[in-house]
């Protein structure tokens, strides 16, 4: 069985809330994104990205013919190749909306979505937005943030985490949806069979509560509403500055998950 909940919050500064989600578990997709631009067009950019990856996979989700306007890749599953394009799709729409009007300068969004598919949970980040694993008490963050310090790290340049916490560039995104014509795109796969669940989030929850945190919050058996109102709750007390999401998703072994 497969249960899921989103919430999202403007937080408790910020006067607009810049975040969308999408949660859909009858068809097994769960989008987050966290937008940024001038005068409020973050939560246009994080809006057109939810619907232009919703769009293209509710389009393509019974495997009638469709146009792949960006082509296979050979190395990709069905369902990856469905992730990727919808994806692509997503950074060509917000980018020309962002090409569009004046005031529409700076317009991006982060994005992380995850489609589950027959055991299977295929997914994509782009920004730091992130998507986590809980299973037998272990928590793995799935996704990797494309940021100034995540690329300082995975290039072993030798800085300490005190000189990465206080860097002037540490919170700078390298990849967004909407900054250029072109994208990097990764595109993962992990098992979504047995007893697992999921969370999806903007940085507004994972730069206010730690991964024990968060474990420890995945760890109970309440249900993915509850448990995603938790983490709110908790964001909200410890930090509450950015705008925060959270969507939980909860597979059990006792029924047959989502046909994409």
């Amino acid at each position: 069985m497969l249960t899921a909940h989103g919430v999202t919050h403007a937080g408790r500064v910020r006067k607009n809330n810049e975040d969308a989600l999408l949660c859909d578990p009858e068809s097994g997709l769960f989008v987050v994104a966290d937008g940024m631009g001038g005068h409020n067009a973050g939560e246009v950019a994080s809006k057109l990205a939810i619907d232009a990856i919703g769009g293209f996979l509710e389009r393509s989700r019974g495997g009638e013919d469709f146009t792949w306007p960006y082509g296979l890749d050979p190395s990709l599953s069905f369902q990856g190749n469905r992730l990727m394009t919808a994806v692509k799709l997503a950074n060509r729409r917000v980018f020309k909306a962002g090409e569009s009007r004046e005031d529409y300068t700076g317009l991006g969004t982060t994005v992380v979505a995850a489609l589950v598919y027959d055991g299977t949970l295929t997914f994509c980040g782009v920004g730091d937005s992130r998507l986590y694993a809980f299973a037998n008490g272990k928590l793995e963050q799935l996704t990797q943030d494309d940021t100034w310090t995540a690329t300082v790290l995975a290039r072993g340049l030798g800085k300490d985490q005190k000189t990465l916490a206080d860097h002037p560039l540490r919170h700078v995104l390298t990849n967004v949806l909407g900054a250029r014509t072109q994208i990097e795109i990764r595109i993962g796969e992990h098992s979504a069979s047995g007893n697992i669940s999921f969370l999806l989030c903007s940085d507004g929850l994972h730069g206010a509560l730690d991964d024990a945190t968060l474990a420890g919050v995945l760890a109970t058996d309440r249900t993915a509403a509850d448990t995603a109102d938790d983490l709110l709750q908790l964001a909200l007390k410890r930090d509450a500055k950015d705008n925060i999401t959270a969507l939980v998703v909860r597979v059990a072994c006792d029924a047959p998950l989502p046909k994409a």
